[in-house]
């Protein structure tokens, strides 16, 4: 058993959340038992998630996206109810990380992603340094890049670009960064992969040569999360286990 403010201040001053400026809440979102001894991890607060947490008698249920988001409505109707009526009943902690998890140097969404890739970060840029700059582990076609990606996360990513042409220089966020392929562009990469993409990616990626990749949000987020469980499981000697979706977007 461990106290969750302990679990909380770890987090809180390794993960460095006080630095982002976020859409959500950083750390304890829903309270529930003071004594820790399972946490379950997953990549979103989902009704599932939490049914799981319970079936696994879990106190702690560690995600990437949260609850609460400044664009959401305040009031607690609905599915959040239903969500967050859960959690209190069976007294299971919500805590959740979201840009302090994407930014992380080694547990990070990013970091983990190109660590199970081969790719080398070389600089961070961009909004709170999340856009990610580097190279691949040698020079390959769009096929071979989309392949590798597709092995890694298990789903089929959505390309635009020349298959055939040859890559080096690419940039990389995870989750739902499409904004940044402008930026991405200006870099001088060869190509930009993230977890979504919108109508006008694709005429970009056309227009100026620069390969575009949505390989998931849910799918290129799944990693940080239990990297992150993982690292708690062995600072505080407690249960944790993954609980993952079939989540195709």
């Amino acid at each position: 058993m461990m106290q969750r403010e302990t679990l909380l201040n770890w987090c809180q001053e390794n993960l460095q959340a006080a630095q982002f400026k976020d859409y959500a809440p950083n750390g304890l979102q829903v309270e529930g038992e003071k004594q820790i001894e399972k946490i379950i991890t997953s990549v979103t607060a989902s009704l599932a998630a939490i049914e799981f947490a319970i079936a696994q008698k879990a106190q702690m249920l560690l995600v990437h996206h949260g609850l609460f988001w400044k664009s959401e409505p305040i009031v607690i109707t609905g599915w959040k109810k239903q969500r967050i009526a859960k959690l209190l009943a069976n007294e299971i902690n919500l805590v959740a990380y979201h840009l302090p998890l994407d930014a992380h140097p080694k547990w990070g969404n990013n970091a983990q992603l190109a660590e199970k890739m081969g790719w080398q970060c070389i600089e961070q840029i961009g909004e709170q340094n999340l856009l990610n700059i580097g190279t691949l582990p040698e020079q390959q076609t769009l096929s071979l890049l989309a392949n590798q990606l597709e092995t890694v996360l298990q789903r089929k990513p959505i390309v635009v670009g020349n298959f055939s042409g040859s890559l080096k220089k690419i940039a990389w966020c995870t989750g739902g960064a499409q904004s940044f392929f402008q930026q991405a562009i200006d870099a001088g990469v060869d190509a930009f992969i993230t977890g979504e993409i919108s109508e006008a990616q694709y005429h970009l990626a056309n227009e100026t040569g620069v390969a575009f990749i949505s390989a998931g949000h849910h799918a290129t987020e799944r990693f940080g999360i239990q990297t992150l469980g993982e690292q708690l499981t062995k600072e505080f000697s407690l249960t944790h286990q993954f609980f993952d979706e079939n989540n195709p977007v």
